[in-house]
């Protein structure tokens, strides 16, 4: 089965034959999957009314251990962004009842960030329809090849994480 990054690759090999261009035979293919992936979450975000930003942190917060709450500094951390684009954020989710914001019981300076029951239901049903999506997309390999494709990435991807 030949597909679009076999014929980049061929073509590269034609034009500068003494280039190794082998990487992009995987890394490619994992952004033109990177790509696909980006569309099918848009897709499934949208029916429950999520965008993938709301999602990221929603599901920050509910993956937490009960009660279920994360400071902004938490947040931050997890999704990468500025204070500024997460303050936006939670004022965004706030204003529709997703997350509500509390004072800090340890440090009244400080805020701790939840859910509210709608913003829980809403991620929920967003994961599991988005891990039966995803589950179809990966519908070509069995479990020992899905485990050793997440073994392989994890080895490339791990290092760049740190």
């Amino acid at each position: 089965m030949e597909d679009e990054v076999d014929r980049l690759v061929a073509g590269w090999q034609r034009v500068l034959p003494d280039a190794d261009v082998s990487p992009l035979e995987v890394l490619s293919r994992v952004t033109r999957l990177a790509r696909h992936l980006e569309r099918q979450r848009t897709v499934v975000f949208a029916r429950h009314d999520l965008e993938t930003w709301s999602f990221d942190v929603l599901s920050a917060l509910r993956r937490s251990d009960p009660p279920h709450h994360l400071s902004p500094g938490q947040l931050l951390a997890q999704t990468l962004v500025t204070s500024g684009t997460m303050t936006n954020r939670l004022d965004h989710l706030e204003k529709r009842g997703l997350v509500r914001r509390r004072p800090d019981p340890n440090d009244a300076r400080s805020v701790r960030v939840q859910p509210t029951a709608a913003g829980r239901r809403r991620v929920d049903l967003a994961l599991r329809d988005l891990a039966a999506r995803e589950n179809a997309l990966l519908g070509t390999l069995d479990e020992t090849q899905r485990a050793t494709l997440a073994g392989l990435l994890r080895q490339v991807v791990a290092p760049l994480d740190v």
